[in-house]
């Protein structure tokens, strides 16, 4: 395991814009505070999403697209720089009114009401391939 120590550096409570990309104004409150490695808590509600699942086998990922409205049972990630950007690594579980279930990376969702915990750290994360995974991963 690699690993490296971190202090936290800032601390922010979040409302998200309605009507705005979920991951995407994640990323740009990183890139507005200067947060270059971070994780974030979030909840709330979108109005579509798309998700995406990663297949080992063919080390490829599989978009799913859901055209309707979903809760934002909980969703996680962390922030770090991918190809010279803020990158928000950002995990959902989104429940429909049965309480049906989907999950995975949140790609991209139509912002209902959202709000985030966001805990910024005294480091900067890079991705960089990982040849055994051919996933961009945190070079710590």
């Amino acid at each position: 395991m690699d690993y490296r120590e971190v202090d936290s550096t800032s601390e922010f409570v979040c409302r998200l814009e309605h009507g705005g990309d979920w991951r995407a104004q994640i990323e740009a409150f990183a890139d507005e505070q200067g947060i270059d490695a971070g994780f974030f808590y979030g909840l709330g509600a979108v109005q579509d999403a798309e998700l995406m699942f990663y297949d080992q086998d063919r080390t490829e990922y599989d978009s799913l697209t859901f055209d309707e409205p979903l809760e934002v049972a909980a969703c996680m990630g962390n922030i770090s720089h991918f190809d010279g950007e803020r990158f928000a690594h950002t995990h959902a579980v989104l429940s429909r009114p049965d309480g049906e279930a989907v999950a995975g990376h949140l790609n991209a969702g139509t912002v209902w009401a959202g709000e985030l915990y966001v805990r910024g750290f005294d480091t900067e994360l890079q991705r960089e391939h990982d040849e055994p995974t051919d996933l961009d991963l945190w070079n710590i």
